[in-house]
């Protein structure tokens, strides 16, 4: 059974096996509708919820220790990861606030549903496909204005995440006696285009060179590519890039 026809079966279920726990049914829940845009202080309280969350899932995701064991471009993202459940995690507390837990129960049912059957390849496409399913619901279940609000807080997140995205770069081929020089001039070159390293491996036996990358706003990886592919003859690899 599809992920589609199986949806509207679970949340029938939850939303019964809510009912009978917390005393609450779907009749009992009141849209505020349009009005709530002008709920001055719902709103505020909603911004500073999310911004909260964003910052706390930063501090935790980017903490300096997390960046002494990336070695691929999966765990170089994984702090974005962390900002975006923790914002996911801040507007199911903003509706069970509203709508009272029934709404919870519906949305990790839909969450856990989404995370196990869908077909997304990554955590971070996994993670919006919650957040945009999390937008309907709420725009469907009267929260318009938390449903807007919601949406622009992502396309700002989305905007600052894939503004520089983690690459990785294998240079494979290259003089093993020389393994540390070409390092160096691998590393001057990539900092030379503005890029972040991140994290830097070195395999003597093979001849070879991973770098975790994050581009610079500005830069491209074929730009990027084009530059290391000038690099002298008695240095230059074979260059092979993996993009999340």
């Amino acid at each position: 059974m599809s992920l589609l026809t199986q949806a509207p079966l679970l949340v029938k279920a939850l939303t019964g096996a809510a009912a009978a726990l917390f005393g609450d049914s779907p009749s009992q829940l009141r849209a505020i509708g349009w009005a709530g845009f002008l709920d001055g202080q719902f709103m505020f309280d909603s911004l500073a919820a999310l911004l909260l969350a964003t910052v706390l899932g930063a501090a935790i995701g980017y903490h300096p220790m997390m960046r002494r064991t990336v070695d691929s471009v999966t765990e170089a993202d994984m702090p974005k990861v962390y900002i975006m459940y923790a914002f996911i995690g801040a507007v199911i507390g903003l509706t069970v606030r509203e709508f009272g837990m029934v709404i919870g129960v519906v949305v990790f049912g839909i969450g856990g549903l989404i995370r196990f059957r869908s077909t997304t390849d990554s955590t971070r496409d996994t993670a919006r496909l919650i957040v945009v399913t999390l937008v309907g619901l709420v725009a469907g279940i009267g929260l318009p204005h938390l449903a807007v609000l919601t949406t622009i807080f992502t396309c700002l997140l989305i905007w600052a995440f894939d503004s520089r995205p983690a690459c990785r770069v294998r240079v494979d081929a290259l003089p093993q006696s020389r393994l540390a020089e070409c390092a160096q001039i691998y590393r001057d070159a990539l900092a030379g285009q503005g890029c972040q390293i991140i994290s830097e491996r070195r395999y003597s036996s093979k001849g070879r060179l991973d770098f975790v990358i994050r581009l610079p706003g500005k830069a491209t990886r074929d730009s990027v590519n084009g530059v290391l592919s000038t690099l002298p003859p008695d240095v230059c690899g074979d260059i092979d890039w993996e993009i999340d």
